[in-house]
C-alpha cells in the first residue's frame, strides 16, 4: 500500500529445546527460509537477532504472554516488514517457506493463540519486537481489526477491508519460484 509497509510478526512455541533432534528439521530449514526471503519479490528486511550474525536487531526481542509457564525463555519467533500483502502471501505459502509450513506440527506445539499478526507501518518506520507480541496478543483477545489482522480478515492503512489480489500473489510466486530453485532443491535434502 502506498506510503506504509505491511509488518509481519509470528510467534510459537517449539516441543523441544531449540538444538534437540526433534526441531533439527527447522533449524536446518532457518537459513534457506531467510535467504529466500531476501530473494522474494516485495520484501523490505526482517529483524535479526541480538548475537546472532546477519541484520541487526530491531530492539530488545520481546515475546508475547503466551510464552509465559511453557519453560521455554525463548521461542521462534520473525520480525518483517513487506511491501503489501500480496507479496508476503506469495512468499509464506509457496517456495521453501511452504515446505517448512508442511512439517510446521513435528517442530511446534500446537498453540490457542494466534501464530501471526499483520499491520502496517509508515514507510520509513520498522516494528520493534515489542510491538510484534503486543500485536498477537491484541488479535488474540479482539480478533481482527484494522489494529492488528490475517491474512483472511485483512485492512488497508485507512482501516477499510482489504480484498486479496489472488492473482497478483499468483504471479509473485511464479517470480520468486524462478529465483529461488536452488534453495528449494537443499530444503528437499534436508530431514523433516
Amino acid at each position: 500500500m502506498r506510503g506504509h509497509h505491511l509488518a509481519a510478526y509470528n510467534f510459537g512455541l517449539h516441543v523441544d529445546d531449540y538444538e534437540s533432534p526433534r526441531v533439527e528439521g527447522f533449524r536446518l530449514r532457518g537459513p534457506l527460509n531467510f535467504e529466500a526471503a531476501s530473494r522474494a519479490e516485495g520484501y523490505v528486511g526482517r529483524s535479526g537477532y541480538d548475537d546472532v550474525p546477519g541484520p541487526e536487531s530491531w530492539g530488545e526481542k520481546v515475546y508475547p504472554r503466551f510464552i509465559a509457564g511453557s519453560g521455554f525463555d525463548d521461542a521462534p519467533s520473525s520480525l518483517s516488514l513487506w511491501a503489501d500483502l500480496e507479496s508476503l502471501m506469495a512468499f509464506t505459502y509457496n517456495g521453501v517457506h511452504a515446505d517448512a509450513l508442511k512439517y510446521a506440527r513435528n517442530w511446534n506445539q500446537k498453540q490457542a493463540w494466534p501464530s501471526l499478526v499483520l499491520w502496517w507501518v509508515p514507510d520509513g518506520l520498522r516494528p520493534v519486537w515489542a510491538d510484534g507480541a503486543e500485536r498477537l496478543e491484541y488479535l488474540h483477545d479482539n480478533g481482527p481489526t484494522p489494529r492488528a489482522f490475517t491474512f483472511k480478515v485483512a485492512f488497508c492503512p485507512d482501516g477499510n477491508p482489504l480484498a486479496i489480489d489472488r492473482e497478483r500473489v499468483k504471479a509473485r510466486a511464479a517470480h520468486n519460484a524462478a529465483g529461488q530453485e536452488d534453495l528449494l532443491a537443499a530444503v528437499k535434502t534436508l530431514k523433516a
